[in-house]
């Protein structure tokens, strides 16, 4: 069987395009053909991915933001673990959205996720994030009355728009001063989570990760799925576009996901910083002063 190449390109959601997810598969074509060739082509990536991090902090002109949205059972926490596996934490934060606490309820939307964003020469990693304001938020709408928004703003015709346009401004002015938005969409079947669910219901090791809320939620799948394909259509663009990953398959997903951010990074086309020949005479001067030293 041949082996399917990564392109990203594949997986890129093109701006202002209309999203049908039905039409974008949740099982792609392997790549890679063995758990042999599946741990050498991750084990490649990590390296590759640390000499680019080491580069991004060394620099320190760019920080990268990696955004994870998907539905239940996805996939989003070991995506995140095996990609990052050989990332230094030190240049790196993982950040996980929970139920907002009182403090960020009584300010804008953004405002939580912009305290948490990555400084230049780091990596941060939004599990889950400010997208949840246009999709469980949408879904959920009653949500909304514990933000204690002003009436008129929220029966506003274009509510949802003016929220989109929010966050494309947010990453339009982040890319503007050196921060790369990348957003990944694990595109899971429903059959896919069911199976994923009945397997965490019987292994007693992984009942920690299933709540009864998880089915109430699996009862909103279309309108969830309504609402991801008005949400990546808003907001993949050019320069913080939306990638559709293909989730029913976990190694498959974290191969393409280890991808497109290496591939990101590559193309920042980053190096060392040069050495001024006044602080390299500083360096052998010093040298030599070591070596002298008993």
């Amino acid at each position: 069987m041949a082996i399917k190449k990564i392109n990203p390109d594949d997986y890129r959601m093109p701006p202002d395009k209309n999203v049908d997810l039905s039409k974008w598969p949740t099982k792609g074509k392997p790549v890679y053909s063995s758990k042999e060739e599946y741990a050498k082509i991750l084990r490649d990536h990590v390296e590759k991915l640390s000499e680019q991090q080491n580069l991004l902090y060394a620099t320190n002109r760019y920080a990268l933001l990696l955004i994870f949205q998907a539905m239940d059972a996805a996939g989003k926490d070991s995506s995140i673990k095996h990609v990052m596996s050989g990332v230094n934490p030190q240049g790196c934060q993982v950040f996980s959205f929970k139920q907002p606490s009182s403090e960020e309820l009584a300010h804008a939307f953004l405002w939580k996720a912009e305290r948490r964003l990555p400084e230049r020469g780091h990596i941060g990693i939004f599990n889950r994030s400010y997208y949840e304001e246009v999709l469980i938020v949408r879904v959920h709408r009653e949500i909304l009355s514990n933000e204690d928004l002003p009436e008129k703003l929220v029966e506003k015709k274009h509510f949802w728009r003016d929220r989109y346009r929010s966050i494309v401004n947010l990453e339009d002015h982040l890319h503007r001063n050196g921060t790369r938005v990348i957003k990944f969409f694990l595109h899971l079947s429903k059959q896919e989570q069911k199976k994923r669910f009945l397997k965490r219901i019987n292994d007693p090791a992984k009942n920690w990760k299933f709540s009864a809320g998880d089915i109430q939620e699996r009862k909103y799948w279309k309108e969830y799925m309504k609402a991801y394909e008005e949400c990546l259509s808003a907001t993949s663009t050019r320069d913080s576009p939306w990638y559709v990953v293909p989730a029913d398959d976990k190694q498959n997903t974290g191969l393409i996901i280890s991808k497109v951010i290496l591939d990101a990074l590559q193309d920042l086309k980053m190096s060392y910083p040069k050495t001024t020949p006044e602080h390299r005479r500083e360096l052998l001067a010093i040298r030599r002063q070591l070596i002298a030293q008993s």
